[in-house]
C-alpha cells in the first residue's frame, strides 16, 4: 500500500493555474492522496496532455483548470463540487473515480446545470433514473465490464465461481452485471470493507474452501496489488484460476509483478488498441512522464479534455448555449483513444470491451495485451430507465 501510495504522489505537481479573465474554467475533482492517489495522478496526467495537444486553449480561450482532492470521501467529494460551483464559477466538472463520492455529488452540478464530466464511475442510478442532460461519462457503467468477463467465462466452460468484491456501490454493481451473464453457479460471494480492507486471507480462505473452479474479483489501487499478492503467497493461483475487472492496470502491475501473469481482465481500453489517436495518446504520455504509463483512468480523462473541446468550439465559446453544447457532445465527434463509440440516451458510452492479458513486451518489461474483443458495440442495462430519450 505505501509503495502504491509513493507511486501516486510522485506523479503529482500542483502547478498554479493560469488564469485569463475570459478562460474556460474546468474544476477538477479526484483522489489526490491516500493509498489511491496514483489513480488520480494518472487521470491529472493525461488530462495535462491533452491539454497540451489542444494548444491548452479552446476556441482560442485559455484553460484553467482547478484540481480539488476528494480524499475518496462522499462528504469531501461534495463539499469540493459546491466549491467549484459557488466559489470558483467553473464551466465544467471533470472527474469523479469513486461511485460513492460522484452520487454525493452529483445533485449541485445537476440543479447548477453544470456540465458534469465522469471520468470513472458509472453507478448504475446515474445510467438509469439519475440521468441528466447536463452529466456524461467517458468511461463505461460499471455493470458492462464484469458482464463481458461473465460471457468469457462460459466460453472458458466455467461452471462455478466465487466472488469477492468490495462493500459500496461499485462493488455491488460489478455482482450485479456479472450475474446477468455468467451462466453457471455463484457459490460464494464476499463484500469488503471499503477503502481501508488490505487483508483478504479470510475471503481467499473461503473461495479455496468453497471449491468454486473460478475467483472473480474487482479492486482497483492498493487493494488490486494487496489482494493479488495474497492470492498468489497463499498458493491458490495453482489451484484456482482468477478473472478480474479493474484489478491489474498499468498503475498496479509495477507492483503486482510476475504476480499478474496469466490474469485476465476487461476494459473498454487497452494501451495497444491500434488507433492513430491511442498511439499519440500511450508514446506522449511516455515521453512526458518518464518511467510511467498510462491506464484506462488516464485514457478516460484524456478524452474527456476532448469531449468538453467539442461542445466548446462547436457554439464558439459560447458557453450559455447549452442545449447546442449538450448536442454536440451527444455525437461523441472526436478522436477517442478507445476508437469510435457513440453515447446511449442517457450519456453512457456505447462501445467495445476488450479481453485483455499481461505478458511482457519485447524489452522484457511486463505490459497489458489486446486478446481480443470480449464484446462488441456493447449498451448499458439500465439506459431505458433514464428518461431522456434518444
Amino acid at each position: 500500500m505505501r509503495a502504491f501510495w509513493l507511486l501516486g504522489a510522485m506523479t503529482i505537481a500542483f502547478a498554479p493555474p493560469a488564469i485569463a479573465a475570459d478562460s474556460i474554467k474546468i474544476g477538477f475533482v479526484d483522489t489526490f492522496s491516500g493509498p489511491t492517489a496514483a489513480i488520480g495522478a494518472d487521470a491529472r496526467n493525461a488530462f495535462e496532455l491533452a491539454l497540451d495537444h489542444i494548444g491548452r486553449k479552446m476556441d482560442g480561450r485559455p484553460v484553467e483548470v482547478i484540481y480539488e482532492d476528494d480524499q475518496q470521501k462522499p462528504d469531501v467529494g461534495k463539499q469540493k463540487t459546491e466549491k467549484l460551483i459557488q466559489s470558483d464559477h467553473v464551466d465544467f466538472i471533470v472527474g469523479y473515480n469513486w461511485s460513492n463520492v460522484l452520487l454525493a455529488s452529483l445533485k449541485p452540478a445537476v440543479d447548477s446545470k453544470t456540465f458534469l464530466i465522469g471520468i470513472n464511475a458509472g453507478p448504475s442510478q446515474l445510467a438509469g433514473e439519475l440521468c441528466s442532460p447536463y452529466v456524461f461519462l467517458t468511461s463505461f457503467q460499471n455493470d458492462q465490464a464484469p458482464a463481458a468477463m461473465g460471457q468469457y467465462m462460459n466460453q472458458q466452460g466455467i461452471k462455478s465461481v466465487f466472488l469477492i468484491v468490495p462493500n459500496y456501490a461499485a462493488g455491488k454493481d460489478r455482482v450485479g452485471g456479472f450475474r446477468t451473464t455468467f451462466k453457471g453457479e455463484v457459490v460464494g460471494e464476499e463484500y469488503t470493507v471499503w477503502p481501508t480492507q488490505l487483508d483478504f486471507s479470510a475471503e481467499l480462505s473461503k473461495a479455496r474452501n468453497s471449491k468454486a473452479e473460478a475467483i472473480f474479483v474487482f479492486f482497483p489501487g492498493a487493494a488490486g496489488v494487496q489482494f493479488l499478492n495474497q492470492y498468489v503467497q497463499a498458493g491458490i493461483k495453482q489451484q484456482i484460476p482468477l478473472y478480474t475487472d479493474s484489478t491489474i492496470d498499468e498503475l498496479s502491475l509495477p507492483l503486482q509483478k510476475e504476480n499478474a501473469l496469466g490474469i485476465f481482465g476487461a476494459l473498454e481500453w487497452v494501451n495497444d488498441l491500434p488507433n492513430d489517436e491511442n498511439k499519440r495518446f500511450v508514446a506522449d504520455y511516455r515521453k512526458k512522464y518518464p518511467g510511467l504509463r498510462p491506464s484506462g483512468y488516464g485514457a478516460q480523462a484524456y478524452d474527456a479534455v476532448n469531449l468538453i473541446n467539442s461542445a466548446v468550439v462547436a457554439v464558439k465559446g459560447d458557453l450559455t448555449k447549452k442545449d447546442a453544447m449538450k448536442a454536440e457532445m451527444e455525437k461523441a465527434n472526436f478522436k477517442s483513444v478507445r476508437g469510435s463509440f457513440r453515447y446511449g440516451n442517457n450519456h453512457v458510452p456505447i462501445q467495445n470491451f476488450y479481453l485483455q492479458d499481461v505478458v511482457k513486451d519485447a524489452d522484457g518489461a511486463l505490459a497489458l495485451k489486446t486478446v481480443a474483443i470480449a464484446v462488441k458495440d456493447d449498451q448499458d442495462r439500465f439506459h431505458d430507465k433514464c428518461p431522456m430519450k434518444p
